[in-house]
């Protein structure tokens, strides 16, 4: 069967839905691939960046016919040929762990470009790099990531060379395109080094344990760059998401380079210039409005969430000062402290938290048009929500610490005392005296929310929002309520609650099988419990508690969660789709899946944890 793939270059490419069949045409312990026979395209590309030869899964859609193309020349030993009829064409020579790919010029050659066409519902390959304005073109050098597998450095001898690059998710047949251009009359021999790489951190004590493989295979994976937008998003075809960008500076921070002159840094500088430029993303208004070109999920409420700016603040600071780039902080603190002055005028009641307009009100369930304060947008988060709060004052000590290296000194003392305010009416806020833990929200007619919400207080610990006896009392608690509710299957990752939320509680969603991933029928919220954000497992945002613990010096507890975790990232059961068609992003406490993007970036925040890990054997 033959359809014709949006988003491929010219109308002369079609796809071909057949599966490849047979031994790779080329394989080594770092990777297999195999080549079209009548076009310059991959039908397999499959890597292992530890050299393993775990190479069982191959990402790539079968084949891409072009009707220019040539047949292929299989010369033996790892060379490959798509002569030109008239001249020219593409040479291909593969080696133990680097594959050369080299096109020349020749006049009247009709020369096509060679393709890398994956299917995203097999995997969620993203290139990694810096892409021009207005065009779907990726700069060399760029790594090509696929996540838990390992990545692919890519080099080109072009002076300001372009890969082609595009995704779509709301298509017939979800995809991700690589095209690597031909050679031209300006350009008459191209050539591209592709090199198969692992690009983690190198940890004491870490490197030759096999239970840390998931890491070195994947800690690229909350790196994904959408496109159709030119930032960082959920995945290669999903939403770009103010309020996740923190997440991806702070591993970004941590990030060796990934080639000569390009950093995960860069990425993060980049989507946050896309913003500053007044680019939305979800989770402020009016983002996925028409027109677009890319496939979005609009925020189509009439606030912010609570939580947005302070994640591109976090994540502003984080770029400042993990390059020590002060003249790009000169050039946009205006901006910056601009969208500090909208967290300020949060603060409506002069309490010293930021306030979502929504009331959070049990029985004032947010609608599709009306969201939730933050990140868990199904859940009723309103007015005083413990978790943006937290991030608040994150960003509030962040941005102190960059004014007063500018030398903003009233501006960097101003800052400073929003941290200390918000930090001050915390605990008494939040704290719940029947629970000993704190509550996810305080609604506008001062009721608590609380149902246990492990990242509320984990992250509450983790930004020094408590003292250290108050924040083993919290941990006490939640463990003891997690055994209370016998969660054990900590290979899933973590509950984002511990006890049903109520109907009352929750979100409306209008989309079908809102039921499936957590929307409730029951007043009291049972039977949505442990299915998408509603007590459902996943790796978002378990590193809070994982980190919260070790920085207690509670190396066993974290340990139980982690270790587990690990080998299901080593395993790559954190992203894909289960017999049900859901995705394993979400999972009920069985291992039942209950998501649906496929790849949630968030979920590997979790990998940071292993720096944790490296300290506690260092002491």
């Amino acid at each position: 069967m033959k359809r014709l793939v949006p988003g491929l270059t010219g109308a002369g490419l079609l796809l071909t839905i057949a599966a490849h069949t047979g031994p790779a045409d080329f394989q080594t312990p770092s990777y297999a691939v195999s080549f079209s026979r009548s076009a310059p395209a991959f039908t397999r590309f499959s890597v292992d960046g530890l050299g393993e030869g775990k190479l069982d899964r191959n990402p790539v859609l079968p084949s891409v016919t072009n009707l220019t193309g040539a047949p292929l020349e299989v010369r033996g030993n790892g060379d490959f040929a798509y002569p030109s009829p008239t001249g020219g064409g593409w040479r291909i020579r593969c080696s133990p762990r680097v594959i050369q790919l080299r096109c020349d010029f020749a006049p009247n050659a009709l020369l096509a470009p060679l393709v890398l066409l994956f299917d995203q519902k097999t995997s969620h390959p993203t290139l990694l790099g810096l892409m021009p304005p207005g065009a779907r073109r990726m700069a060399l050098p760029c790594v090509l990531h696929l996540p838990d597998r390992g990545s692919v450095r890519i080099g080109g001898n072009v002076p300001g060379g372009t890969l082609g690059y595009d995704a779509r998710r709301f298509v017939p047949t979800p995809f991700v395109r690589v095209e690597f251009p031909p050679a031209t009359a300006t350009h008459p021999r191209v050539e591209y080094r592709l090199e198969v790489v692992a690009i983690y951190p190198r940890l004491p004590g870490i490197e030759g344990d096999p239970r840390f493989d998931g890491f070195r295979r994947g800690y690229l994976n909350i790196f994904q760059v959408n496109p159709r937008v030119r930032a960082l998003a959920n995945n290669a075809s999903s939403d770009p998401v103010a309020f996740t960008l923190f997440e991806y500076a702070d591993v970004a921070l941590e990030t060796p380079p990934l080639a000569e002159g390009l950093t995960c840094l860069d990425l993060v500088r980049m989507t946050l210039e896309r913003y500053l430029d007044g680019m939305k993303g979800y989770g402020l208004v009016g983002y996925g409005t028409p027109p677009t070109e890319a496939d979005l999920i609009p925020w189509g409420a009439p606030w912010d969430s609570l939580d947005s700016y302070p994640s591109l603040l976090i994540a502003a600071c984080d770029y400042i000062q993990g390059t020590g780039d002060w003249a790009w902080a000169r050039r946009y603190y205006g901006q910056l402290t601009n969208w500090a002055g909208v967290m300020r005028a949060a603060d409506r009641d002069g309490n010293g938290l930021l306030e979502y307009p929504g009331t959070g009100n049990r029985g004032d369930r947010p609608t599709p048009t009306r969201r939730p304060a933050n990140w868990w947008d199904t859940i009723n988060f309103g007015h005083e929500d413990a978790y943006a709060n937290a991030l608040a004052y994150r960003a509030w000590e962040r941005l102190s610490a960059v004014a007063r290296h500018l030398g903003q000194g009233a501006d960097a003392e101003r800052l400073s005392r929003l941290a200390d305010r918000l930090r001050a009416a915390y605990l008494p806020t939040f704290l719940d005296p029947q629970t000993g833990v704190l509550a996810g929200w305080k609604s506008a007619d001062g009721q608590l929310h609380d149902y246990w919400f492990t990242f509320v207080n984990s992250v509450a610990i983790s930004y020094g929002l408590v003292d250290r006896p108050e924040a083993n009392r919290l941990l006490d608690n939640l463990m003891k309520q997690l055994r209370a509710v016998n969660y054990t299957n900590f290979q899933f990752g973590l509950p984002g609650n511990l006890v049903p939320v109520p109907k009352a509680d929750y979100a409306r969603h209008n989309w079908p099988g809102a039921l499936e991933v957590g929307e409730p029928s029951r007043d009291d919220g049972s039977d949505a419990f442990q299915r998408y954000e509603n007590g459902g497992a996943t790796g978002c945002f378990a590193y809070f508690t994982v980190h919260a613990l070790y920085q207690l010096g509670r190396v066993g507890e974290a340990r139980q969660i982690f270790y587990p975790m690990l080998a299901n990232y080593a395993a790559g059961e954190f992203q894909g789709f289960g017999p049900n068609g859901k995705s394993k992003d979400w999972r009920d406490w069985q291992g039942g899946c209950h998501g649906y993007e496929g790849l949630l970036v968030d979920n590997y925040l979790t990998l940071l944890a292993v720096l944790d890990e490296a300290k506690a054997r260092w002491r």
